[in-house]
This record gives C-alpha cells, structure tokens and sequence, in this order.
C-alpha cells in the first residue's frame, strides 16, 4: 500500500485517479476507464492514483481487489500511488461530515423508510420527479426511536455548470438536486461523499470515468465546494456497447481482463483495442504504448458510444502473436503449456518454437494447443488426417525419408528440406505428397510449422522414432485391410 499524507505540499502536477469498486472482477469498461487515466497522466508527465472503493462491506472481497491488481499489472498499467483503500479512511470521513454538521451545511434526517416512500408515491402521482423534499432541512430536534441519516443541504438555488472536456458545456439546475445523504443510519458515509472526500485530499486534478457516473458530478461538485475544495476538470466517457446496441455484457465478451489472459491474448493487444474504443488518431490502427502516451488526448475521445467488436481483438492480437519478439511470446506462452502438462524446459527451445508458429497463431491458446507435440508424445493421430495421409501409399516415400534423415549431417532445417526435395524428385510426387504425410507421422494432426523447421525442432531421434510409429501404423492398417 502507498505512503499517502493527506497535508503534504503538491505542485501543480496532473494527478488521475482510477477508482473500482472490489465487489467483481476487472471488466472492459473499467479496463478502459483506468488506461485511458493512466494515458493521459503519462502524456502529461503527471501522476496515476489507484484508490479501491471498498466500503461496501457486504459486496467488497479480498479475491476482487486482488483480481483487479492482477488485471492492471498484466495490462501495464503502472500506478505511481496506492493502492488506498476507503475503508481505511472513515475517520477523516466522520471528520468532514462532523465539520459539515457544525457549519450547517448538513442536517439529520429523521425520517422513516416508510414516510419516503409515501412522500414518493405522493410525488409519483402528481407526475413530479421522486426526490427528497427537504422536510427535515430546518429540524432541530430529534425524533424519539429513529436514528437518522445525514443529508448534505443542497443549494435551493442557481445551477451547476461544468466545461465536460468529452461532452461540453454541461448545465445542472440546483432545483433537480435533492439533499444527498452523505451518512447512513449507522454512520457510514457514502459512496458520493467518500467520493469527493478522496478527491480533495489526494489532489485529483482530472477526473476521467464513465458517463453512467455524469448524474453524480453536481451533487460532488457542490460538496466540494461545501468543503472549501475546488473541483476536478471532469470528462465523462461514453459507455461500450455490445454489437447489438445494448449495454455490454457477458454475452458480448465484455469478461474479464484475466480471462482474455487465460484465453491466450497479450495485453498489447487488449491495450492497443482499448484505446480504439472511443479514441483514434487519423486512420492508424496499430499504437505502440509509446505513441499511445505521445497522442492520446483525452479532449479527442468521441462523445457517441463505442461498440464491443471481438474479432476485432482477435486480429489485433494475432498481429501481436506475429509480430512482437519471439522471446516475448514465449513468456506469455510458458505458463499455458505448464498449465498443459507439459515442461517448456524438456525439449526444443521455447523461443525457436514460438518463432516458426507465430505466423499461423491468433491466440497464445492456439499456439500453446498446436506446439504440445514439440514437447510431449502424442496419444493417438488426427482420425481424419491420418485416413486421408498415413495410406500404403505413404509407406516408399517415408520409408525413404527415414532411411536419409538417418545419416543426415548436419541436422538443419535446410539439409532436411533438400532431403526431402531429393526423395520427392526421385519417386516423382510432389512435395505435398511426401511432406503432409510426414508432418501427420511426427505431430499427430495435419498442422505444424513448415515440415523442415518442425524436423529440425523435434531432433533427429524423435523424428525417427514417429516416423517408425507411423510406419507401422500404415502396416498394421494395411494388414487388417488386408485381412478383411
């Protein structure tokens, strides 16, 4: 956890703040909201604080804070401050509202449940707005049996108004705005109350969320200014949608950021689609996170809503898979081959592997799934591979193939290519012809890397070890045919 003095001196340095609230996992949209801030204070060489909203206490867990610290840091998304954590804060809360109290700037409400609720159906049935009316504003003294909230005594009058640097010039009447209860019955101050309480002290300088959040800011902005605070530069950003013009959901994709992990995509990818998502420069697609701190700019992100696109994703990551260093993937890909059983240390280097899969992979899953061959004995063939590859026919050709790769010297891709060219030419088939069946005898399916660089990968031992297995399984297929 950070060091963080609510009194210490601050220059006038640009300080974003992303704020989730620990009740589930990191999703897209919270994803968003957290690079975009951490975009905007790289660009302008500020700070990024990450606060973890907890004081829902029922719906706040352990595994969710720690879900969200994984997502961020797989993302990249350094934070410069934090994690604080609200629930670590509530007597500097108590002492602002005591404060608001002492000033006037916030009364108890003694009403009951039950008085609301009638008040609205009141409301509801003269067509008016439900809100709170105020009845207990000018009250001094206590109700006998109730325990009251505490509500913020909201201006009667004026308005609201903010420059919105994603929507403009926004205007909020002081007449639609109820007295906000800033604590409960039992003392716990609320989300909006906590909310500017932070702000204030962390020395927010631009708050970026989302615009399910806009209803919130002139209640936050009258209470800062209760407070003597002055208020953050806000831009509300649009929310994503799914494909078919609803709120994003599961049911869309909208998972979390780990499982896109689990799934074998690389944050670059994730990140660079992020970005895209209500943003853009010109007509590039592809950012490096260099150029994506150089240009972001938060004035620039649009207004409309930003539609949910995976294969849009998934080309993108199959752009990264192909085109970031071999070293780098293999990272990314040890843990899912571990997570398969199988050792990437026992067998051929995992760099060499993944730089002869990466053109023909879009996700690390896929990669991981079509390189377990490299490193452990397959159980069985590709049924419908080996029908149409491992027939008698196949029996010369590989038998002839084996027969060379055995004196092979050295043992490289391009000696293995000439031997098999050679062979090929000699019982004149095409290549096609020898090297299919050769790559279903050594991987079990009908995919791999070119047949050369799979051989050289594999050695010289366990090559002929399949290329025997598939031997005789030809023989013994063709013997039972035969029989038959």
């Amino acid at each position: 956890m950070g060091d963080f003095e609510r009194g210490e001196t601050l220059q006038m340095t640009i300080r974003t703040r992303f704020a989730p609230s620990p009740t589930g996992y990191l999703h897209i949209g919270g994803a968003r909201t957290a690079l975009f801030c951490w975009l905007y204070a790289r660009r302008q060489q500020g700070k990024f604080v990450l606060r973890i909203e907890d004081t829902d206490r029922e719906r706040s867990t352990e595994e969710s804070v720690q879900a969200i610290l994984d997502g961020m840091r797989w993302m990249g998304l350094d934070w410069d401050e934090g994690p604080f954590f609200q629930s670590e804060r509530m007597d500097r809360y108590r002492e602002q509202i005591d404060r608001l109290l002492e000033e006037g700037k916030a009364y108890r409400c003694y009403c009951t449940r039950e008085e609301l609720e009638e008040m609205r159906e009141a409301q509801r049935a003269r067509k008016e707005k439900p809100r709170y009316d105020g009845r207990c504003r000018d009250r001094t003294e206590p109700r006998e049996g109730v325990t009251p909230v505490i509500r913020f005594r909201n201006p009667l009058e004026g308005s609201v108004v903010f420059e919105d640097r994603v929507r403009g010039n926004v205007r909020f009447a002081n007449t639609e705005l109820d007295d906000l209860i800033i604590a409960r019955g039992d003392g716990s101050p609320t989300y909006n109350f906590t909310v500017v309480v932070d702000d204030m002290d962390m020395k927010i300088t631009h708050v970026i969320r989302g615009d399910d959040h806009l209803n919130n800011t002139p209640r936050q902005i009258n209470l800062i200014e209760a407070l003597g605070g002055t208020p953050p530069v806000y831009a509300h950003v649009p929310m994503i949608l799914g494909d078919d013009g609803s709120r994003l959901s599961k049911r869309h994709g909208a998972v979390s950021v780990m499982q896109y992990r689990d799934e074998g995509y690389l944050p670059d990818a994730l990140v660079n689609y992020l970005v895209r998502l209500g943003w853009s420069h010109g007509d590039q697609e592809i950012f490096s996170r260099e150029e994506m701190i150089s240009l972001f700019d938060i004035d620039e992100v649009n207004r409309s809503a930003s539609t949910f696109n995976p294969e849009k994703l998934l080309w993108l990551n199959q752009h990264y898979v192909k085109e970031l260093p071999a070293a780098e993937v293999a990272e990314a890909l040890a843990p899912l081959l571990r997570e398969r059983g199988v050792n990437p240390d026992d067998g051929p280097a995992l760099e060499a592997v993944v730089a002869s899969q990466q053109e023909r992979s879009k996700t690390l899953v896929e990669m991981a799934d079509n390189s377990l061959f490299f490193y452990r004995e397959f159980e069985e063939y590709d049924d419908k591979a080996a029908k149409k590859n491992l027939r008698p026919v196949a029996e010369a050709p590989l038998t002839a193939v084996r027969e060379r790769l055995a004196e092979l010297s050295p043992w490289e891709a391009q000696s293995i290519h000439g031997t098999i060219t050679a062979v090929c030419e000699e019982m004149e088939l095409k290549l096609g012809k020898v090297a299919q069946p050769i790559r279903v005898a050594v991987s079990g399916g009908p995919i791999s890397p070119p047949i050369d660089q799979t051989l050289e990968l594999l050695g010289r031992d366990v090559t002929l070890a399949r290329l025997d297995r598939a031997l005789e399984f030809i023989r013994a297929r063709n013997a039972t045919a035969a029989g038959a």
